[in-house]
């Protein structure tokens, strides 16, 4: 410390530079912070790209797979229908051969 400035000077030099050198760290820590946080996203956002590329992968399967099963259901509904309208036209051929029978007695 000088002797020949008063010690209000010296003591608001010595805040000066306490000040200055606290600004200095906090621009440096603040730097540090921020290229810390650009590794940490580069790291994270692949994985949310994934994710993304997750849920649209989910989505197609879960489209096949509706197409499958509504193909199926529809396979089944048809194979149901011709079974259905067999039974009933053999239903039908039968009733009919009843009839002409019961005629041909009288």
């Amino acid at each position: 410390m000088d002797d020949d400035k008063p010690i209000t000077e010296q003591a608001m030099d010595t805040i000066t530079t306490a000040v200055e050198a606290t600004k200095d760290a906090a621009v440096t820590a603040v730097k540090k912070v921020r290229k810390a946080a650009k590794k940490v996203a580069k790291r994270v956002a692949p994985k949310k790209a994934s994710k993304k590329k997750a849920k649209k992968a989910a989505k197609k399967t879960s489209k096949k797979a509706a197409k499958k099963s509504s193909k199926k259901a529809a396979k089944k509904s048809a194979k149901k229908a011709t079974k259905a309208s067999a039974k009933k036209a053999s239903r039908k051929a039968t009733k009919k051969a009843a009839k002409s029978k019961k005629k041909a007695k009288r």
